[in-house]
């Protein structure tokens, strides 16, 4: 069934209660479809805490499943490893793997692929003209498909290698590998409210994709982070205060990927600070090794973060404010 534009917003407008209901279905119908065969998708974040609370509350013996990709903050992953029935699935390959083979997420996946594909080219490809003027073999032009003017420098410079292929290798490979090992499909806890392309989805495919070359279980799709929080806080069945991480007690409004620069520069652009400012101070030890150059045994995030425009220490913060009164 595809949806409308609208109807999400229409389905975000519901009560909690109806949208619990609405949730369970989903749950159930995914549930039967598969014969129990499914698992719960767990980060440990709060959106699949809410969701293996739901689960579990209609199937106790569906396992979670924790994808460690080694980018998890500690209190996530001693949080997530707490729960009962807990499969710890890692990635063959580290993050300075992907870093070393491909290059560093920044900006967004979308930007990061095309920025890569770019730097890949060998000479002049009509991919890297699709990219870098937006026109196609057949000489039209699409702005879909060519990086935006302002991260065209990113592209054509060459000391740092930029990519959006590290959740590939970090969590949608391992994910892949333990659904064909187990025959178990996903039940994930991502809203279509958190990015365009999860809204598109949606709109295809509604909560439950049963038809997609991966079908996975989206339940709380049309759910807000508002409704989380009410969940966890009392808002559920059972009227009960859901326990939750503690890393969202730091300042953390949302975990994932400790060292992932996608959307960085719009979190400083929006409230003047961003998620590495905010580990310099809850997580020293992980900064200094986040920012260290490379040649040093540390990730070199200080550089990537200079070249889109970002502070890297918090005593940078009043310099930056004041050049870009000038740019």
């Amino acid at each position: 069934m595809r949806y409308t534009a609208g109807a999400l917003q229409q389905f975000q407008s519901l009560p909690l209660a109806q949208k619990i209901r609405h949730a369970e279905l989903r749950v159930k119908q995914w549930y039967e479809h598969w014969d129990g065969q499914v698992y719960v998708a767990f980060s440990g974040g709060k959106d699949s805490t809410v969701l293996l609370h739901l689960v579990r509350g209609m199937y106790p013996e569906v396992p979670a499943v924790f994808f460690d990709t080694g980018l998890e903050f500690p209190e996530i992953r001693e949080f997530a490893m707490g729960h009962e029935n807990v499969v710890r699935v890692r990635p063959k390959v580290t993050f300075r793997d992907v870093l070393d083979k491909y290059g560093y997420p920044v900006v967004s996946k979308r930007v990061a692929q095309y920025v890569g594909e770019v730097q890949r080219a060998k000479g002049e490809t009509a991919t890297k003209r699709l990219r870098l003027t937006g026109i196609k073999s057949d000489g039209t032009f699409t702005k879909l498909d060519k990086i935006s003017d302002k991260w065209i420098p990113l592209a054509l410079q060459t000391d740092v290698r930029i990519s959006g292929k590290c959740c590939q290798h970090l969590k949608k490979r391992p994910a892949h590998e333990y659904e064909d090992t187990t025959g178990r499909r996903a039940i994930i806890g991502t809203m279509a409210g958190e990015g365009q392309q999860r809204a598109l989805q949606w709109q295809m495919d509604g909560c439950n994709a049963f038809g997609a070359a991966r079908p996975t279980s989206k339940p709380i799709s049309i759910w807000t982070e508002d409704d989380v929080w009410a969940y966890l806080k009392g808002g559920n069945r059972a009227g009960e205060q859901i326990p939750y991480s503690s890393i969202y007690e730091l300042g953390y409004p949302r975990t994932g990927c400790i060292f992932c620069a996608f959307g960085v520069h719009l979190e400083y652009r929006t409230t003047g600070t961003h998620r590495f400012l905010l580990m310099e101070k809850t997580h020293p030890k992980l900064y200094a090794y986040c920012m260290k150059p490379r040649e040093q045994g540390g990730l070199g995030m200080r550089k990537v973060l200079e070249l889109i425009g970002v502070p890297w220490r918090e005593t940078q913060l009043y310099m930056f404010k004041e050049r870009s009164k000038y740019f």
